[in-house]
């Protein structure tokens, strides 16, 4: 059986940590782990999950919640509530709920005190992976035949039935994603016409259909250029030269977002080395299986442009055309020959140094997964074959890998921080304490151990880094990169227990920590009020987290913090949609951002009476309450830009979680509590026997076309829902 492993480094002389590996989580296949009932138990949760794959697509995270479970004697034994048609919600009926889902909640912490959780939705993760250990040689070291099998049984559960895979795994099929999970399946060892349901010939023609691998968005032909299936004279170029350009000139490195320059660090590199790997037998038939037309034969210039349909969100604009095709024409040749070459020469170095400097920052974790999987392991390996950088990012690969009912997948990044500062408001709102103090003294250690020490070393400026002590990351400290939402959630629970008795939840923060997570928050507000994610843009739980440091810390950089409140509040009014919405960068959408702009508001003082953008904000969610009284929107708002309800107009639990605590903060209790109660009463009937919710939509978002997968959310936001409700609602409810 899979067993999820805590906080554990190994003997591994190339991994190193800077708090002992808090916070890590990696799953490990032990043969003897189990007992016949648990392993009929996880068969069992994977032939139901293959089985309604179409219906409900994200997992449950069943492997993870079946260990727990197990390791904490977790029964639920508080009875099951349901609220019938016409019945008022008491005060015990909602209590009994909240404890239910807050005991559960508490069963799922590790042994250090976070939440460990699946992290996943995107479908193009693992497959550079699988390309980048094929082409080292090191596939057989780092996928075992239990990791072959689950790595596949992921990629079949989440193929569609056109044949293709999508982005993520909601969505349509597309080019990028449909090759690359075939040549992952080649490489892990199918045939041409293999794979369970004939999933490799399927994939296959929907590819050949829509005119082969030539059509592959720009990433799709790099990754493909490297493992030898698509030609570099194909790509458009990536000149390594890019970072020598100074910060006046208008397009510069330290303009780029993070992930982004992180990504094309060592994409550069291997674009200007035309790195390919060694072209072995599988490699001539893969080029064989991809193209439409005889490998040989096909003139590479002419697919610069090439992009199947399916895969263009933004049609190219005639100065992207002509910046390329200048660069390919002109700089490119010029820049290959004597004495200009030189210089490609440099500018490799120092790629290289920018990609080391990364690496050992972040403890060879590296910002995401995108960045470190073919790109900057596959850089080092290039660099120096036997390597020790290669070898510590070799290292880390586990921490990326994620298993559960629906296979092994590769995680974004992991949320460790994120999902536990969430988890302990929620548990913190319920005013369990008694009955969860041991909980709460655990997630304030690791929070408190898991804040940044130090900045990034040396000149970090130089090397287009920000000040990071004080601050927390998405995932643990070994990661290093600052991220002003985690920071703030974090330091408001950190804030919070600084309130409560040292005995019950342990010795609070020290003051001076404080202060350094609010220069953070501070250094990272843009001049139009809202706050950058990583760098120096959004508003919402940074002032409530800004507004909470200021009742308890009177005079840090009080005015400071008062200017930026108000900056903030200025923001989230200049950004408010036209129907009271707001749409949100990191979630599903305009339900996800009105719930955090409106408690912002509310931190700020702001009320439906003395503030239009609270109003309309409160209106805005109520016009789109649905019959059955929750909430529902799709992930097509993100791409869209427009407010899209799901199929059918039916409700989501964890929007519904998030509406209604938008609306207390939005004072709706004191005015006309109905729709509250009608949420409240969806969310106690949903509920599963065990205190759980059932899995429904990814409500996570990036980059507008990109859906995350939270598992631990479910239970999370429904809990916290349910805590404020209890504690703002009047109770009973009239009869609903």
């Amino acid at each position: 059986m899979w067993r999820l492993k805590i906080a554990e480094g190994g003997n591994d002389r190339y991994l190193y940590s800077t708090n002992n590996f808090l916070g890590r989580q990696t799953w490990e296949f032990d043969p003897n782990a189990g007992t016949p009932e648990e392993r009929s138990k996880v068969e069992e949760a994977r032939q139901n999950y293959y089985k309604n794959r179409y219906h409900v697509k994200p997992s449950s995270d069943l492997l993870l919640q079946l260990q727990s479970v197990k390791e904490k004697n977790f029964k639920q034994t508080i009875p099951h509530v349901k609220i019938k048609d016409g019945e008022e919600i008491t005060c015990e009926a909602a209590t009994a709920a909240l404890r239910r889902s807050v005991h559960l909640l508490s069963a799922m912490q590790a042994s250090d005190g976070h939440w460990p959780v699946e992290n996943t939705g995107p479908l193009f993760l693992f497959p550079p992976l699988a390309m980048a250990m094929y082409i080292t040689g090191h596939l057989n070291t780092v996928c075992s035949a239990e990791h072959r099998k689950e790595i596949l049984r992921y990629i079949y559960c989440h193929q569609n039935e056109d044949g293709g895979w999508g982005l993520h795994i909601e969505g349509h099929s597309v080019m990028f994603s449909t090759a690359l999970n075939y040549i992952c399946m080649r490489l892990l060892g199918e045939g041409p016409d293999g794979g369970q349901d004939n999933a490799c010939e399927r994939a296959r023609k929907w590819v050949l259909d829509r005119g082969g691998v030539t059509t592959i968005p720009s990433w799709g032909k790099t990754w493909l250029s490297i493992l030898g299936v698509f030609d570099w004279s194909g790509c458009h170029p990536m000149p390594p030269e890019f970072w020598f350009l100074p910060s006046y000139f208008p397009i510069n490195p330290a303009k780029m977002w993070c992930y982004c320059r992180v990504t094309y660090f060592p994409m550069s590199y291997l674009y200007a080395k035309k790195f390919v790997g060694p072209i072995t037998p599988l490699i001539l038939q893969l080029r064989e299986e991809l193209h439409i037309e005889p490998y040989h034969k096909i003139n590479w210039r002419q697919k610069r442009h090439l992009c199947a349909k399916e895969d263009l969100y933004y049609p190219h604009t005639w100065i992207q055309m002509l910046l390329w095709d200048s660069l390919y024409t002109f700089a490119e040749p010029l820049l290959s020959r004597w004495p200009f070459n030189k210089l490609r020469e440099k500018a490799l170095r120092i790629t290289m140094d920018r990609i080391h400097y990364e690496d050992e920052c972040s403890r060879y974790i590296t910002v995401a997964v995108v960045q470190k999987r073919i790109l900057c392991m596959l850089a080092c390996w290039v660099e120096d074959p036997t390597g020790d950088y290669f070898k510590k990012h070799l290292a880390r690969i586990p921490d990326y890998i994620w298993v559960a009912e629906d296979g092994m997948k590769l995680q974004g990044i992991g949320s460790q921080v994120w999902d536990s500062s969430f988890a302990l408001q929620a548990l913190l709102a319920s005013n369990l304490t008694g009955e969860i103090g041991p909980t709460l003294m655990k997630g304030h250690h690791f929070l408190k151990h898991s804040q940044v020490k130090d900045n990034p070393p040396g000149d970090f400026r130089r090397m287009f880094r920000h000040i990071s002590k004080g601050s927390w990351t998405f995932s643990d400290q070994d990661h290093g990169w600052q991220v002003s939402d985690c920071t703030a959630e974090s330091l408001k629970c950190c804030l919070y227990f600084s309130k409560m008795r040292p005995e019950i939840v342990g010795e609070k923060m020290e003051a001076e920590k404080f202060y350094d997570s609010v220069n953070v928050l501070l250094s990272l507000q843009s001049e139009n009020g809202g706050f950058s994610g990583w760098e120096p843009a959004t508003a919402g739980l940074w002032m409530e987290a800004l507004a909470l440091f200021k009742e308890s810390y009177l005079e840090h950089r009080r005015n400071e913090i008062e200017k930026c409140i108000a900056k903030a509040v200025q923001f989230l009014e200049d950004t408010q949609k036209p129907d009271g919405s707001w749409y949100a960068s990191w979630g599903v959408c305009f339900i996800y951002g009105t719930w955090f702009a409106l408690g912002g508001l509310a931190a700020a003082g702001k009320t439906y009476n003395n503030c239009l953008a609270v109003r309309q904000g409160v209106s805005f969610l109520l016009q789109t309450q649905t019959d059955d009284g929750g909430w529902g929107e799709s992930y097509l708002s993100c791409p869209n830009k427009v407010y899209t309800p799901l199929e059918g107009n039916r409700s989501n639990l964890l929007q519904t979680a998030m509406a209604l605590v938008g609306l207390i903060h939005g004072g709706q209790a004191k005015r006309d509590p109905n729709p509250l109660h009608r949420a409240a009463k969806l969310l106690i009937n949903s509920q599963l026997p065990d205190g759980d919710f059932p899995q429904q939509e990814m409500i996570g978002a990036f980059l507008r076309n990109g859906v995350l997968h939270y598992a631990s959310h479910r239970k999370t936001f429904p809990t916290w829902a349910l805590a404020e409700y209890h504690k703002h609602v009047a109770l009973p409810s009239k009869n609903i």
